[in-house]
């Protein structure tokens, strides 16, 4: 089949990814290892190529969130230790031991089940991790020291090699939810310590704290993943410490014109004439919408970037198209591209500007890229 022109494509930079792995590496220091997110295909990267890439760079871990997005990996000839964050269900099990993956663990009956899982593949002890709900209140056992202490006691056959948990309100400096986190995890790994079980490795801290240096929270091991990406979340509330870390995006997101035409003034644009022409206006149809991972919500009051000027969405974002008014902008035919994240000349736009006016976020806005968006690695 084929060839097919691109609708819509994202232009994604793998220099780019691993300089950002390497901005974050340089921050934390030579003693705290870095263990890059890739899951739900590396915020849409392209898990494989930005896994390739990372390794390349000296990452030794990768996180993942599920089975199969491990076994992808190593399928695909992906070396370095992954760990599993966010599945050990029943059906999936087999697959750690077949694929080499690590499992995170969540509640002390996992530690058991992955004890008998061990034991029966044979061979040497099979690692895990244990997560801590140290106050979110999602994945993680909040089991007391004692309770712990019992479970990991019990499982001959696997070796408790690292303890972890997630903050929730890392980016609100007016919240003493981190720090209160922080003493539940510290309390209960200094219980375990003082019944002679230390754990090789605890890890806490996504990229806003390594980016606003809450070094306390680093420990051996920090998951960055929006950071890898080029982004660091803008803090919520309160006075945060100087920022660390400077990331740059590594993906732009283009979409062909397939139109241009002129409206009168009156006329009315798309899906329930959401918008009206208030004088005569050049528009330009984009071959891309809601299907593709533009939002919605960016109806009638997004913007993107045609010929390095704004051109405001008018109208309704619908499944396959969005229109734009390029009135003032240079020249539009059919097959040129317009920028829907990225920059052309001193205008830009990141997923941080798209979220805050579609009223989501940017992890939302990256990871709804949808697949048939085609994905092109600029610098191979």
């Amino acid at each position: 089949m084929g060839p097919f022109a691109y609708r819509s494509w994202v232009e994604i930079s793998l220099k780019q990814i691993a300089e950002n792995f390497r901005a974050v590496r340089n921050v934390v220091g030579p003693d705290v290892e870095v263990m890059p997110v890739v899951k739900a295909d590396a915020y849409r990267h392209g898990a494989v190529e930005v896994s390739r890439a990372l390794a390349a760079a000296g990452a030794r871990w990768l996180a993942v969130s599920n089975v199969e997005e491990g076994a992808i990996l190593r399928d695909r000839g992906i070396q370095t230790r992954i760990l599993v964050m966010a599945d050990f269900l029943s059906a999936e099990r087999a697959g750690l031991l077949e694929y080499n993956l690590t499992p995170v663990l969540h509640s002390l009956p996992d530690i058991a089940e992955w004890d008998r899982l061990s034991a029966a593949s044979g061979g040497d002890r099979r690692d895990y991790h244990l997560k801590i709900d140290s106050g979110m209140g999602r994945l993680g056992t909040r089991a007391s020291a004692p309770e712990i202490l019992e479970a990991i006691g019990a499982a001959k056959h696997a070796h408790l090699e690292g303890l972890m948990t997630h903050f929730a309100s890392a980016a609100n400096y007016a919240s003493t939810q981190t720090d209160e986190q922080l003493r539940a995890f510290e309390i209960i790994c200094s219980e375990l310590a003082r019944a002679g079980v230390q754990v090789p490795i605890l890890h806490l801290s996504g990229s806003t704290p390594v980016a606003y240096g809450r070094r306390g929270t680093w420990k051996r091991m920090v998951r960055p993943g929006h950071a890898v990406y080029g982004y660091v979340s803008q803090i919520a509330k309160g006075t945060a410490p100087p920022r660390l870390l400077e990331v740059r995006p590594a993906l732009a997101w283009k979409a062909a014109v397939l139109a241009v035409k002129d409206l009168p003034a009156g006329a009315l644009v798309g899906y329930g004439g959401m918008h009206r022409t208030a004088q005569p206006a050049r528009i330009a149809v984009l071959a891309a919408g809601y299907a593709d991972g533009i939002p919605h919500r960016l109806s009638n009051k997004g913007r993107v970037i045609a010929k390095g000027h704004w051109a405001p969405i008018i109208g309704a974002v619908s499944m396959d198209l969005t229109t734009i008014d390029i009135t003032h902008c240079p020249p539009l035919a059919p097959g040129d591209a317009v920028t829907l994240l990225g920059s052309e000349g001193d205008v830009s736009m990141d997923a941080q500007q798209m979220a805050r006016v579609a009223g989501t976020i940017s992890y939302s806005v990256l990871c709804g890229i949808h697949a048939r968006v085609k994905r092109i690695y600029v610098d191979e």
